[in-house]
């Protein structure tokens, strides 16, 4: 299973983003380790939301977690796409997210 995570920054030490579609960065992990790191190109800008579903969908992610809310676009647009969606609180560190999912 492929687990993107909204997060504040590119390591496992970062805190989770308190933005889904807007988050400074998501990282990928397929097997509990770390295949991706990607800067969200989407921070700024109209369409983020369909836009980061699209980029999901595009990298295989099966399943997103955010420390923020999931906004009506993103949110229509991942189960659209069948892409799984957890919301965790923001004081939690990417790692701990993983953690949690596996």
């Amino acid at each position: 299973m492929k687990i993107a995570i909204a997060s504040q920054g590119k390591d496992e030490e970062s805190f989770l983003s308190e933005v889904t579609a807007r988050a400074p960065y998501f990282l990928i992990f397929e097997g509990g380790s770390l295949v991706e790191v990607i800067k969200n190109p989407f921070m700024i800008g109209g369409g983020a939301g369909y836009s980061v579903a699209h980029l999901m969908q595009e990298k295989g992610v099966d399943l997103l977690v955010s420390g923020g809310p999931f906004g009506n676009v993103i949110k229509a647009s991942l189960e659209e796409k069948g892409i799984k969606m957890k919301q965790l609180s923001p004081s939690v560190k990417v790692k701990d997210a993983l953690k949690q999912m596996q």
